[in-house]
């Protein structure tokens, strides 16, 4: 592999501006070499000027990368350095106040052991936690040292074999290997302290749990072949069966009203897409260097692959298929029809509550815990993981309602060998099915006020609120007007217009919204990414031109089912049908550039890693720390506010045996 493809494989991607510019430096050098005059033709004096013209800008360039990189390596260092002695400073209070009052200590081996006191789980889970964030952060920068170091090595070797001379390496040897980032070895000593404390002082002395848990797996992972072979079996064995759903269907004698089944089953496949193309989105964003488990605080050493999630879509597909199978075959199977709707949804219900730690049981939890957070939006504060979800749930509605109607359904059907009047437990239920189709939109309308009271910041969390405020105007009316149609025709309808009026101001706001401040395009700045902004990730630019076009047609697809269920040319199931699995997909395209902004936004910061305390905050903590995240120093101490009236802080702590180097010297 070339070192240009390794640099970009490797490279923290919140980093990626603060590494050497390799490709640029490169560019340089060919375009000397091709550029020069030839010896043919000019005399030895003119090409020695050139070369030695060139070697004057190339060189004052590379002093500049090298000037950029010691700033940000000291930059790092310091607030690496900052970073343990809190980490120390909490691991000692853990220590202290077990044992303030105690006249004797447990000793093993002449060591405090913390994990045999009796200290709290949940403290202590907390540290090694916080210790194993900071050793990722400590890792990133040791290989930003090493790359950048190779990056030069590389690259001033290929200068003195183009140009056919040695002055490259005599720079490397007068400056980048007396610079600051690659002499102080501060890092290497910080990695082993934190090896020795989590080995020591957390783990026991067992070195061997202490760097299993510290020791992160390579970005570039490769899946184990099992996994992949599980994918393949799964998903072919649903394309296959799904096949067969539509041959069956299609051959088969209509006995109930298809408006029942396509109710009872269409909510659960559209969970099926979801996670697939949540899974394609994940393939995406790792692709592309969009550190989506950063974004979405995952824990970096086990969190679901692209093939997970895939494979467990391909797995809900598969019970599926066999379910509808199941349904359409039901008299020559001799079971009850309509059992196997109702259990199909319990199995995918017991499948996400299962307390057992079993079928990737953190991602189950790791689900739960935001949805439950979503529920009480207005209680929580908001993480992006949480509004993420719940945006998802908003393309979900069409879910939401076929559960309205599946419990309605088997609350009063009846029988379960056939189904009765299709249309009671939606005409019969018309408000209840209105308030369960406002409530994606209100858990996002809760979460846009909780971020204004935790933030004070008007622009942009009320101006975001009250985008979903439109949602429930949409949905007053629309069922307003659906309940009044018995009385007036459609033009007559006293709420049809104000209907159709709330939609096209819903649907723009939300257009416009897209476009702006989720994903950031139209900047004024974009530079040659016309219409788009200054820097973008993917590397096409008609992906995000394509994105612009369909997420405005997608937006607008309501107009296309009022148009033709409204004039009764298309049965308003069936647009129903239609469109939900395009609005999934809208959000599926959605993700990409949402996350895309969030990463780039991220990336302006510096930040690779969440500044991780176990320090308890209270409520003005948590403001203070938002704004403080938004400044360019980051977050340095979450605990200053609380030491501050004990005892004077010293913002520069000097551990034992750290370099006082001037970097610049």
């Amino acid at each position: 592999m070339k070192f240009a493809e390794h640099l970009t494989a490797h490279i923290t991607p919140e980093w990626r501006k603060q590494y050497i510019n390799y490709e640029e430096m490169k560019a340089l050098l060919y375009a000397a070499v091709e550029q020069a005059p030839s010896g043919e033709v000019v005399e030895p004096e003119v090409l020695t000027r050139y070369f030695a013209k060139f070697d004057e800008q190339f060189f004052h360039y590379c002093d500049k990368e090298l000037t950029k990189i010691n700033t940000f390596y000291s930059e790092k260092l310091a607030e690496a350095t900052r970073k343990y002695a809190n980490l120390r400073s909490e691991l000692c209070e853990a220590q202290g106040n077990e044992f303030r009052g105690k006249e004797t200590i447990i000793h093993r081996h002449g060591r405090k052991i913390l994990g045999k006191r009796n200290v709290p789980a949940r403290k202590i889970q907390e540290l090694k936690l916080a210790f194993s964030e900071f050793y990722l952060s400590l890792i990133l920068l040791q290989n930003y040292q090493n790359l950048n170091f190779t990056g030069f090595r590389k690259i001033l070797k290929k200068h003195d074999k183009l140009l056919t001379v040695e002055i490259g390496a005599k720079w490397r040897e007068d400056q980048v290997e007396c610079s600051h980032f690659y002499t102080n070895k501060d890092i290497d000593r910080l990695i082993q302290e934190t090896e020795a404390s989590v080995t020591q002082e957390l783990e026991g002395g067992d070195r061997q749990r202490a760097m299993k848990r510290l020791r992160v797996p390579p970005l570039g992972e490769q899946q184990s072949p099992w996994i992949t072979f599980r994918v393949g079996l799964f998903s072919g064995s649903f394309t296959v069966l799904m096949v067969a759903v539509i041959i069956s269907a299609f051959f088969h004698r209509a006995e109930d009203d298809w408006r029942i089944v396509c109710r009872l089953y269409r909510g659960p496949l559209l969970i099926v897409e979801f996670l697939f193309l949540w899974g394609i989105n994940i393939y995406g964003w790792r692709s592309s260097g969009v550190n989506h488990v950063l974004i979405f605080e995952m824990d970096p050493r086990n969190h679901l692959s692209e093939q997970h999630v895939i494979e467990l879509a391909a797995i809900f597909g598969v019970v599926w298929s066999v379910s509808v199978l199941s349904f359409l075959y039901s008299s020559t199977l001799s079971i009850p029809a309509y059992i196997n709707p109702l259990l199909l949804f319990v199995l995918m219900i017991l499948f996400l509550l299962n307390p057992t730690k079993t079928f990737r049981h953190e991602a189950r939890f790791w689900t739960l815990r935001i949805m439950t957070r979503i529920l009480l939006a207005p209680f929580f504060y908001v993480n992006f993981a949480d509004f993420w979800v719940a945006d998802q749930l908003n393309s979900l509605v069409t879910v939401f309602t076929d559960v309205q109607y599946m419990i309605c359904f088997y609350l009063t059907n009846g029988s379960w060998h056939t189904g009765n009047n299709p249309n009671y437990c939606v005409e019969k239920h018309l408000f209840i099915r209105a308030v369960v189709r406002c409530l994606p939109a209100w858990f996002r309308f809760a979460q846009c006020l909780r971020r204004y009271k935790d933030t004070r910041e008007a622009n942009p969390h009320l101006a975001n609120a009250a985008k979903y405020s439109t949602s429930f105007l949409v949905v007053i009316f629309s069922t307003l007007s659906v309940t009044h149609s018995d009385q007036y025709s459609t033009s007559e309808n006293p709420f049809f217009y104000p209907w159709l009026v709330s939609s096209l101001v819903s649907s723009c706001y939300a257009y416009t919204w897209d476009i702006k401040l989720d994903w950031g395009l139209f900047d004024a700045k974009a530079g040659d990414n016309k219409f788009l902004r200054e820097e973008i990730v993917y590397s096409s630019t008609a992906f995000y031109y394509f994105g612009i076009v369909e997420d405005f047609i997608l937006r607008f697809g309501w107009a296309l089912s009022m148009s033709l269920t409204e004039m009764g040319y298309v049965h308003a199931d069936i647009m129903v049908t239609m469109l939900a699995p395009l609005e999934v997909f809208r959000r599926f395209i959605w993700n990409f550039f949402r996350l895309e902004n969030e990463h780039l936004n991220n990336c302006g910061k510096f930040r690779a890693v969440r500044d991780i305390s176990v320090a308890p905050i209270d409520c003005s903590d948590q403001i203070l720390i938002l704004r403080m995240m938004d400044d360019e120093d980051g977050v340095v101490n979450r605990r200053k506010k609380k030491l501050a009236g004990k005892k004077k802080f010293d913002p520069r702590l000097t551990l034992e045996g750290e370099s006082t180097d001037d970097p610049d010297t």
